[in-house]
């Protein structure tokens, strides 16, 4: 047997000598921790979900220091969790801003314009939840849509 072999072989059977004399550690139970929970969106609609199948889609946004996003809307229930970073979105159609940030739960307006701006110095990074029916996108830009 050569030497490295060999020192490889009592190295393992010394690991696992002191393993075999050691209980496993206890599993750890399973915990769930509410985060968030809401029944209206940002201008206090009732979410409603689309009625017949729906597509579920999980996004990762990512909005450069002082990046602004377009006057938009979208028709479908959208959601989204703040990981990072602050993000003021602006009701067009009430006139309220809202600012985000990290951990904070997002149920956007439906079907109401609005924009939003990263209001902080850090990128903001948002996992967003979109229920959509079909293939299509759950976001419509207010220039296409004024558009003939």
């Amino acid at each position: 047997m050569q030497p490295s072999f060999r020192l490889a072989t009592l190295l393992l059977a010394g690991l696992l000598a002191g393993c075999a004399g050691q209980a496993a550690p206890p599993a750890k139970p399973v915990t769930v921790a509410e985060l968030a929970s809401a029944t209206t969106t940002a201008s206090g609609q009732p979410i409603r979900l689309p009625s017949g199948d729906i597509r579920v889609v999980l996004s990762d946004y990512r909005i450069a220091p002082a990046a602004k996003l377009p006057v938009h809307k979208h028709p479908y229930p959208r959601y989204a969790v703040v990981q990072s970073g602050t993000l003021a979105v602006t009701n067009q159609d009430t006139g309220q801003t809202t600012t985000y940030r990290s951990g904070d739960l997002v149920v956007e307006a439906v079907d109401q314009w609005h924009s939003a701006v990263n209001a902080g110095t850090d990128e903001v990074h948002l996992l967003v939840l979109d229920e959509i029916p079909g293939s299509g996108s759950n976001t419509i830009l207010q220039e296409q849509a004024s558009q003939p």
